[in-house]
């Protein structure tokens, strides 16, 4: 059996996505590879797939117990041999799967790199025929990566302790040259097949918004995308506790996750946001790592991250089933020292490094260039020849302004200043403030002092740190950098270059086409019957959802309809193992709704192109509930209007959170959204009689802006939900 038979009759795939098989070939010709590959590439593909044609066993070293765990339930799902070691087996459990693994029963084995060290597992890979040794999160063997974890580096120890050096794989989703030299050294590669494909994620909007109040941008965001499912990234843990309770008093479900929390809290959060139980994740860079959760539709950075390597690997996280996601960066300039702190205050060495690295984020959130051309080319790979337009750079109109004589004003400061001191010094001056420090320096006395005092003191600093995103300055230094000039400078001081800035005027989003370039017209309703059982099934198998079946294939089989074996077996992501362990669930419904709605399957496969290889992702089309026309284009953020439909037909709260598979909440909040956009409702449903009085008079006492301070004025039996409709019906709100 060959590579492409093995990913069509396990995964369900008709051809590997960019890169995966020159991996893959390379692996089985007998060859150490190192592949650098973007959060959602398929790198586990690239392992897998020769794992199952190679004699013996592989051994992968994953970092985290929820990672190998994952993973190891996902290809169980698949109908592969796996098993994970790890601190969590009892004696008994590892003496079985001891004696399982001597007689052949896995092809992979997952383990932690500080497994490695202790003798009871090196006796068993001596027991055992080792084919492979897969690394997978790569970069922790390195201290210039940003998740530096010494154990990787015993991983080259299980070379010398085989009687035959097994081939060895190594995996990454981001490494600078530094990092790569370092993998290929420490992990004793051999002369490695190296294959970095690109970074670029076409279906990822990326955008870098500066709002005076990051909280109600956050609140505005969350409410216009209720029940999709997201993270939001905070630098500090206090940052997390802090937005986290800010969000529950602003009755936004939420769920976070941090260092600083008890493991059993940590495991039962990640798991509600896993099991989509909760829709959004507040937490530290500590989550995520080897998260596969696919339907992840936005990633909110509510501060910058320290370094871009850290940023796009979080950011990547959104959109892993190929469908049209959000990175959407907060940046203040707080977020700027806060990071300078966190480095100041680590342990390890290359402080000058990460200060560079910080830099470079700095330079990120300012520069008005194309945002994804930004990444590759921090990457050093090669660049769009023309803008993506699918980011907040390339989708703004703007007006263009000349500040040509501002920026001769700044640069004739810091000129004047010897290029000796940092953004706030040089921003006084050309302020005019009057402090101590500049009339020490007699700075007062400069040309150039107040030559801007018409200029609030942030738009100087904001101007600043334009003309460093744009090479027209540079920061020198680590904690406290230096501002001085480049030979760009010049041009400008002289008058031979002008400097213009971007007046944004946003403008619509230009939509993103799936993967496999087809417009394909899914049945939305059928495609959340299909959610529904996929829940039940994931619910009873405890296992979480996308592990049955993904969206994306959901949405292929609610767009072709099949009703038999062959059909779903033609849907990709449905191998033979899940036809025979699913299929005939899946099937029962389809053909169920084709015959209620008389569906013509073969004109609805007519309008269909020739079946590529990859997942259907776009929800685009329209679809009909009792003769009433859901929008074209419809998409997650559209949700609310389906819940909208079965509430007019008469369905309950919790009816259709059990046929939505939503939360009672997330139905509640999508028939707000509704009353808000102009929407008929109901409010006797919500709004308790007998106790409407006291909640308009809780209201008028407390204000309209805080809905803790209501609920304690009211009795128990008066919900949160009560209190937002209350808001809305008397016009508070």
């Amino acid at each position: 059996m060959n590579p492409l038979n093995i990913l069509k009759k396990y995964y369900g795939y008709d051809a590997f996505r960019p890169g995966q098989e020159e991996l893959i070939q390379a692996i089985l010709s007998g060859k150490d590879a190192l592949g650098i590959m973007p959060t959602g590439g398929g790198k586990s593909i690239c392992y897998q797939v020769p794992a199952l044609l190679l004699d013996g066993v592989t051994i992968v070293i994953s970092p985290l117990i929820s990672l190998m765990k994952d993973q190891v339930d996902t290809l169980k799902e698949y109908g592969i041999e796996a098993e994970l070691i790890n601190s969590t087996l009892s004696t008994k459990e590892f003496r079985e799967i001891r004696a399982n693994a001597r007689m052949g029963a896995y092809k992979l084995l997952y383990v932690a790199p500080e497994r490695l060290e202790t003798e009871s597992f090196m006796d068993l890979i001596r027991e055992v025929p080792v084919s492979m040794v897969a690394v997978d999160e790569a970069h922790c063997v390195s201290q210039w990566g940003h998740d530096f974890r010494p154990s990787y580096r015993r991983v080259s120890q299980i070379l010398y302790a085989l009687p035959k050096r097994p081939i060895v794989a190594a995996f990454t989703a981001t490494a600078t040259p530094l990092v790569k030299e370092d993998i290929i050294k420490l992990l004793e590669l051999n002369k490695p097949f190296e294959l970095t494909s690109s970074f670029d994620r076409p279906n990822l909007y990326f955008e870098v918004r500066k709002p005076e109040n990051k909280l109600h941008e956050t609140e505005m965001y969350l409410r216009e995308h209720v029940g999709e499912s997201g993270v939001i990234y905070c630098a500090t843990r206090k940052g997390v506790d802090d937005l986290y309770e800010r969000l529950l008093r602003l009755g936004l479900p939420c769920t976070k996750y941090h260092a600083g929390l008890s493991e059993a809290e940590r495991s039962s959060n990640q798991d509600d946001f896993l099991y989509d139980r909760v829709s959004v994740m507040i937490a530290t860079n500590a989550f995520g790592m080897g998260i596969d959760k696919p339907n992840v539709r936005f990633v909110l950075h509510y501060n910058m991250p320290k370094n871009m390597e850290g940023y796009y690997q979080e950011a990547g996280r959104a959109g892993r089933d190929g469908e049209e996601a959000q990175c959407i960066l907060l940046f203040g300039t707080q977020d700027i020292m806060t990071n300078r702190y966190l480095i100041e205050n680590a342990n390890g060495l290359g402080r000058q490094i990460e200060y560079d690295k910080l830099n470079s984020m700095v330079d990120y959130c300012n520069t008005e260039s194309c945002l994804r051309n930004y990444i590759l080319n921090y990457f050093g790979q090669q660049t769009l020849e023309e803008d993506c337009h699918h980011c907040g750079s390339c989708n703004n109109d703007t007006e263009e302004s000349d500040i040509t004589v501002e920026a001769q004003k700044i640069l004739s400061c810091v000129k004047r200043m010897k290029e000796r001191f940092g953004s706030t010094q040089v921003a006084d001056v050309l302020k005019g403030s009057n402090t101590q420090k500049i009339k020490s320096f007699k700075f007062n006395e400069l040309t150039t002092y107040g030559v801007m005092k018409d200029y609030p003191k942030d738009t100087i600093k904001e101007l600043i740190s334009f003309l460093v995103a744009e090479g027209y300055l540079q920061l020198v230094g680590t904690q406290y950098p230096i501002i001085q000039l480049t030979e760009a400078s010049y041009e400008v001081l002289k008058g031979k270059k002008p400097v213009t800035i971007k007046r944004i005027l946003v403008k619509e989003t230009t939509p993103v086409r799936s993967r496999s370039g087809l417009d394909a017209k899914v049945d939305l309703v059928l495609f959340e019957k299909l959610r529904s059982i996929r829940y039940d099934i994931a619910h009873k198998q405890h296992i979480q959802p996308f592990m049955v079946f993904p969206d994306t294939t959901l949405k292929e089989m609610s767009s072709r309809y099949p009703t038999t074996d062959e059909a779903l077996l033609q849907v990709s992501g449905v191998g033979e193992h899940k036809l025979n362990k699913y299929g005939q669930d899946f099937i029962a419904i389809i053909k169920t709704y084709v015959d209620e709605n008389n569906i013509d399957i073969s004109k609805a496969l007519a309008s269909l192109s020739k079946k590529h290889s990859e997942p259907l992702s776009n929800l685009e089309g329209e679809a009909t509930l009792d003769g009433n026309t859901i929008p074209k284009k419809s998409s997650p953020r559209d949700s609310h209007k389906l819940t909208y439909e079965l509430y007019m037909q008469g369905k309950g709260i919790h009816e259709i959170a059990d046929e939505r598979n939503l939360t009672q909440m997330t139905v509640e909040n999508h028939l707000i959204k509704c009353v808000q956009e102009g929407l008929p409702i109901d409010f006797t449903q919500f709004i308790p009689s007998e106790y409407e009085e006291q909640i308009i008079e809780a209201i008028e006492e407390c204000g309209a802006t805080l809905l803790k301070p209501i609920k304690e004025m009211l009795p128990e039996e008066v919900t949160y939900t009560a209190i937002k409709f209350a808001l809305i019906k008397y016009g508070k709100s």
